[in-house]
């Protein structure tokens, strides 16, 4: 038996409600179903943010805001010109959602709650007369005429559009290159780094706002470093795993990083400082208070490091140990072995090639009414709301060309 609908929607997430809401709330006559194949809908909205859904980022030029995409910087610009985040905010408020944004720019709802966001859609979608059939996965995809079929275990959808917003679901992408479709393998993307290291052993929930770079490589990356018990965690190293996902996938995620502790000051210059304090503080003992912006805890550990003693005193520190302390601090360098999923962000690098896509609508430009919004293409983001975003933008502007 098949059943049918003008638009059918594969993929039950924030990109697949998003795109449905926007198409009926334009065009009300069109019969939209949301195809999802889990038992529940949106189920990464609700843990993301650690459950506060971090909804999207105040960067509110579209020229900055391409610049958090180490996929897609290219392709978003022209849609972020169309949609952008001051729009996003401005949706959610005219749907019942207040938003706020928070010291570092990331945006959540005002309730603090994803179940917020999660309520909005639900309430849109039953509003607007939007059908949701969970437990639907996708068998196969056929081109019939002018419908498209999608047959799941025992009932077959027809369509007149298409619209996959699947994320990074392996089997969809396997299903599209079968009709052409070239799919950029997918790697993982925003990942922590696996450390041991005496230095960093006793100090997991110490944070310091610091450079990272990757050896043999042009990756660098500055911002907090947050050490861990598996290692270190943090802006700073989130950026170089996003900036660096295909490289670090080839390193089989062994590499060597340096980190600047004192972000951008150099080792000559450090020392200069070092030299100084020497003078001033001769009569105290180093390792007892971090006379730079981080914790106590982190200097110690540095100082020991150096090959200085816990109770030297400043005004005995021979060359050699002022230049291992400067080394330490502008160049530290840490054997990185393996890596850990960041929270559960489970974002990939990879899917649809760019270049397959108009990114004026949306729409393949191998098949007339088949659509992509979201994930599924190979464009991804840093963390701080930018997915999301990604994923409105991509919703508002295809419902807008449908």
């Amino acid at each position: 038996m098949n059943q049918n609908f003008d638009i059918i929607i594969v993929g039950g997430g924030a990109a697949g409600f998003f795109t449905a809401i926007n198409i009926v709330e334009k065009n009300p006559k069109l019969k939209v179903a949301i195809l999802e194949r889990g038992k529940e809908v949106l189920s990464k909205v609700r843990i993301s943010g650690g459950g506060r859904c971090n909804v999207a980022h105040a960067c509110f030029e579209p020229n900055d805001l391409v610049k958090f995409y180490p996929r897609g910087e290219k392709e978003l610009r022209g849609p972020f010109h169309q949609f952008c985040s001051g729009d996003t905010i401005e949706w959610f408020r005219n749907h019942g959602v207040e938003l706020k944004a928070e010291e570092d720019g990331r945006i959540f709802p005002v309730s603090n709650s994803s179940q917020t966001i999660i309520d909005c859609f639900l309430e849109a979608t039953q509003r607007l007369g939007i059908t949701i059939l969970t437990g639907q996965s996708v068998q196969s995809i056929f081109k019939k005429d002018n419908f498209w079929k999608i047959e799941i275990q025992n009932e077959n959808y027809l369509a007149e559009k298409l619209i996959l917003a699947t994320g990074s679901n392996p089997k969809i992408w396997e299903m599209l290159q079968t009709f052409g479709h070239a799919i950029v393998n997918p790697v993982p993307s925003l990942f922590t780094f696996n450390i041991k290291d005496a230095r960093i052993k006793e100090l997991p929930g110490v944070s310091a706002h610091v450079s990272v770079k990757v050896k043999d490589t042009k990756l660098t990356a500055t911002g907090p470093l947050l050490i861990t018990h598996w290692g270190m965690s943090g802006p700073a190293i989130l950026k170089l795993s996003a900036w660096g996902a295909r490289i670090l996938f080839e390193k089989n995620y062994q590499f060597t990083i340096f980190v600047n502790w004192l972000n951008d000051v150099e080792t000559e210059d450090a020392k200069k400082i070092l030299k100084d304090l020497k003078l001033e503080h001769a009569k105290k003992a180093v390792s007892k208070k971090s006379p730079f912006d981080f914790p106590n805890r982190l200097w110690e550990s540095l100082v020991l490091a150096s090959e200085i003693e816990s109770e030297t005193k400043w005004a005995d520190l021979s060359k050699i140990q002022l230049q291992s302390l400067a080394n330490q601090l502008t160049n530290s360098s840490f054997q990185v072995n393996g890596k850990s999923t960041f929270k559960e962000e489970f974002v990939t690098a990879g899917g649809i090639d760019l270049k397959e896509i108009n990114f004026k609508t949306m729409e393949s430009k191998l098949h007339k009414n088949l659509y992509f919004a979201g994930e599924i293409v190979n464009i991804d983001a840093i963390t701080g709301g930018f997915n999301f975003q990604n994923a409105w933008t991509s919703g508002y502007i295809l419902a807008d060309s449908i």
